[in-house]
């Protein structure tokens, strides 16, 4: 990493793997096996919908990490970091790609949230 445009790069990179790890609708199935969501009836009568990780140990540890935003985030940046080192051919275009749709959604939010 010789340069600050470098650095944004992977960083947009490792954010938006990161969502996309964590959040997305479309890797729902990576968590599926981890995760369970249960709902539940709060004194209110409203029902609130929970996450339970599934099992014990190495798959409860897997479940931790893919429910925790910072955790998946540190594994996710010495992903991108490590790969772009070893394998430039291979990394550059990944993260470049996951940089520009990282901004994109950045820009997208806070666009989102001034027109609204």
């Amino acid at each position: 990493m010789d340069d600050p445009f470098s650095f944004v790069l992977l960083c947009l990179a490792s954010f938006r793997l990161t969502r996309l790890i964590v959040y997305d609708a479309i890797t729902d199935w990576v968590r599926r096996p981890f995760h369970e969501w249960t709902e539940q009836e709060i004194p209110d009568g409203s029902k609130q919908v929970f996450l339970s990780l599934k099992g014990s140990g190495l798959r409860r540890w897997i479940g931790e990490l893919l429910s925790c935003y910072w955790c998946t985030g540190i594994w996710c940046a010495a992903f991108c970091y490590m790969g772009l080192t070893l394998w430039p051919n291979v990394f550059e275009p990944l993260i470049t790609l996951l940089a520009i749709a990282g901004g994109a959604a950045i820009i997208e939010t806070i666009v989102s949230k001034w027109l609204l």
